[in-house]
């Protein structure tokens, strides 16, 4: 993942407007910025819980902020490539704000036709899924990363223990 911050995001369209919810520790915006999404009042509920849940396990600093947007495979390709220099979609990206520890946590992007395509393609609910991917995007933002296999190996442990908690199964079971 890389660490720098994306371009500043597009307004919402209409009907899309960015919908803001605080975690006992986080405060969140998120921002439907296209595909085939549910609702942002499910959307926000997710994001929630997946918050909620990893800081529980890694606190915060108190009053710290992200934001999350929904959109789709077309926008976060141009992500990838602008900022990971590889040109095709990913499931989840994320861009911290500065360093970790810092109160502006930063920005989770997800794309729906990859986590709907992953979902289907591991037979696991679509909504477990996208919990991982926020938890794991969220991990980020709190500085871990998965370049070095140790590095990867403690941040699937950790991944794994926060969606226990919320009764996702292991996603790394399988491998």
């Amino acid at each position: 993942m890389t660490r720098e911050r994306p371009p500043a995001r597009k307004r919402p369209r209409a009907g899309k407007a960015p919908v803001r919810k605080a975690s006992p520790t986080v405060s969140f915006d998120i921002v439907v910025e296209a595909g085939d999404w549910p609702a942002p009042r499910t959307l926000k509920g997710h994001v929630g819980k997946a918050i909620e849940a990893a800081c529980r396990k890694l606190p915060p600093p108190a009053g710290a902020e992200l934001a999350v947007t929904f959109t789709d495979d077309a926008h976060i390709r141009l992500l990838n490539r602008q900022f990971r220099k590889k040109d095709r979609p990913t499931n989840v990206l994320s861009f911290p704000a500065g360093p970790p520890g810092s109160m502006l946590l930063g920005d989770i992007v997800l794309a729906e036709e990859t986590v709907s395509r992953e979902a289907a393609e591991q037979g696991i609910g679509r909504n477990d899924h996208l919990i991982h991917l926020i938890v794991h995007g969220f991990l980020h933002l709190m500085g871990h990363d998965h370049e070095v296999e140790s590095e990867a190996l403690a941040m699937e442990r950790l991944e794994t223990a926060i969606l226990a908690a919320i009764g996702i199964a292991d996603p790394y079971a399988d491998r």
